[in-house]
């Protein structure tokens, strides 16, 4: 029936423990057993109590090879089964092979001081055993304390070997998580990277869309500019026209003193033709006087165009005057506009930078609390880091009260050049309602100067000479008023100048800002490399642990070294004692009565 049993165990997969206490097994039963062993690879416990397994030998033998052939079987229970020093040793032979037996009970057999010596010996090959029970065996103590000390060894390796076991598993989980860890972390310092990247880009392209419309904007200016050149072109031509009207009334006047000097040569030659001719004399007196009263009207009709001509003159200077004040505020509303742009700029610009900022801050935020989560065994590199990020915060900030005050001395020189130009604008003005006014001035003296003309008739002479005076008087305004234009060409030029220093210093300002955009990307390249250097330093630490790992398996191996050193130096001191016990029992009487028998 066992045989039966036991066969049909031999393909299962479920039982775990097998109880046979007390069932008188045989030959067959311990064969049978053997052959279960062998096959089986799920029971855990096997009971075989008060069965005389030891009596048979052969059948013994065959369960031993099983033993040492199974390698799932931890509980092995033996009491009370006859087993003697041979059975002793062939459960010797099989605890050398055997790797997974843990306990087993001998209990109240026979196996003896040859029995526990040989079992003794299979423990320096077996480091799987734990307990080992021997009472009422006859078993030397001496034997039993080694015994006890080869598991107290077994067990205290099992302990480490399991602790090393669960810190290497704890280790490898810690060391996957902070690979994980850091794997996420670079992947979001990537991300952010990118990020940063993709602003700094948008940011190039803004900054070139804003150079583009001053541009634009430079452009426009230069074409005003060309408009007005082109108006003081056509002012500079009726000017000449001007000039030439004058040189022309010169000539006439020239012209009419030429005729003037005739006429009193002619009335020195007629006086004295009247002395000779009295009559004749009041004839020639009456044509002369017609003659010279429709002279008289000649230049009455001569001083009115003139007078005309000044008036169209002056209209022309009031439409100048007028051109240059549209001019004037065309070039204000420009800089207005100008200033206007400036503004908007500055404001996208402190925008774009508190945006930076307020990324960085959150991204070292981010990164702070992250290495102080992960890495609590590394504070002192996230001081260094620390370290660094405060140096980089006071940078930024000295480089944004950099930028402040240059915009502040930027503001205040915008400031000055508008004041100067306003002053220079007011001094102008008034300069020119000066030369207004003296220009009415001389018209009134003109007038008067017609009408004295009017009245007296006879000091034609006296006439003339006021008049050349007059017009000697009108070449010097007009040389003035010459000046006075080549001084207000020149203040224009110097106004175009300065409104080209002005963008030339916009364009400046615009390139520092690329400056400083380029320091920005160098400070990204320098945090990326700051980045590689933390992985490398993780990279080290990992190697570092590892290299812990492997002299905590080296100090294991020591360990074992030891341990086996001490089982040979005790089984050194058993077959010492051996031979000791050996010797003193042949000395006895009892092994000299044996020897004579």
């Amino acid at each position: 029936g066992v045989e039966l049993l036991l066969h049909g165990l031999c393909s299962n997969t479920t039982v775990k423990s097998l109880d046979l206490k007390g069932n008188n097994l045989r030959t067959v039963g311990a064969e049978a057993l053997g052959k279960l062993l062998r096959q089986n690879k799920s029971i855990r416990s096997l009971i075989l109590e008060w069965n005389s397994l030891g009596v048979w030998e052969e059948g013994f033998s065959f369960f031993c090879q099983g033993l040492g052939a199974n390698n799932f079987l931890q509980r092995l229970d033996l009491r009370n089964n006859q087993i003697n020093h041979q059975g002793a040793g062939e459960l010797a032979m099989a605890l050398k092979k055997n790797a997974s037996l843990q306990e087993l009970d001998l209990r109240w057999n026979n196996i003896g001081l040859l029995g526990g010596r040989a079992l003794l010996n299979c423990l320096h090959s077996n480091k799987t055993l734990k307990r080992l029970e021997l009472a009422g065996n006859n078993v030397p103590s001496d034997i039993l304390k080694a015994v006890e000390q080869a598991m107290d060894h077994n067990q205290d390796r099992q302990t480490i070997l399991s602790e090393t076991q669960n810190r290497a598993y704890i280790l490898s989980k810690e060391v996957l998580s902070l690979k994980d860890e850091k794997t996420k972390q670079f992947l979001d310092l990537m991300d952010t990277i990118d990020k940063q990247r993709e602003e700094i880009a948008r940011s190039g392209r803004m900054s070139a869309a804003r150079v583009s419309q001053l541009q634009e904007a430079l452009d426009e200016q230069h074409s005003i500019m060309n408009s007005l050149k082109a108006k003081l072109q056509m002012t500079e031509a009726a000017l000449a026209l001007s000039e030439q009207k004058v040189h022309n009334l010169g000539e006439l006047l020239n012209a009419t003193k030429q005729e003037q000097t005739s006429m009193a040569e002619r009335h020195f030659t007629e006086l004295q033709q009247q002395k000779q001719e009295g009559a004749d004399r009041e004839g020639k007196l009456l044509r002369d006087l017609s003659a010279a009263s429709e002279k008289n009207l000649l230049l009455r009709n001569q001083v009115d165009e003139l007078e005309k001509k000044c008036k169209v003159q002056q209209d022309q200077l009031f439409q100048v005057k007028q051109d240059l004040t549209n001019t004037t505020a065309e070039l204000k509303l420009r800089a207005v506009q100008a200033e206007e742009r400036l503004e908007m700029e500055k404001r996208r610009f402190k925008q774009s930078l508190e945006d930076m900022e307020s990324l960085q801050l959150k991204e070292v935020d981010h990164m702070t609390q992250h290495i102080e989560a992960s890495e609590r065994s590394m504070q002192d590199r996230i001081q260094r880091l620390e370290a660094i990020r405060i140096a980089l915060e006071e940078e930024l900030s000295q480089v944004k009260a950099a930028a402040l005050t240059e915009r502040g001395q930027a503001e205040e020189e915008l400031i000055k050049v508008r004041n100067r130009a306003r002053l220079e604008e007011q001094q102008r003005l008034e300069h020119l309602e000066e030369k207004l006014r003296l220009m009415t001035e001389s018209r009134d003296e003109a007038q008067n100067c017609c009408l004295k003309q009017k009245q007296m008739v006879g000091e034609a002479q006296a006439k003339a000479n006021q008049l050349s005076l007059h017009a000697d008087g009108l070449r010097r305004r007009l040389e003035e008023l010459q000046q006075d234009l080549n001084s207000k060409e020149e203040e224009k030029v110097a106004e175009v100048n300065k409104v080209k220093v002005e963008l030339r210093e916009q364009i400046g300002h615009l390139q520092a800002e690329r400056t400083a955009q380029e320091g920005l990307r160098e400070k990204i390249a320098a945090l990326e490399r700051q980045l590689k250097a933390l992985s490398s330093n993780h990279r080290e630490a990992l190697l570092d642990k590892e290299g812990e790992i492997s002299m905590l398996l080296e100090k294991l191996r020591m360990k074992e070294a030891d341990i086996s050193r001490m089982r040979e130096e005790e089984a050194q001191r058993a077959s010492f004692l051996q031979n000791a016990i050996m010797a003193y029992v042949q000395g006895s009487p009892l092994g000299t009565h044996s020897s004579r028998k």
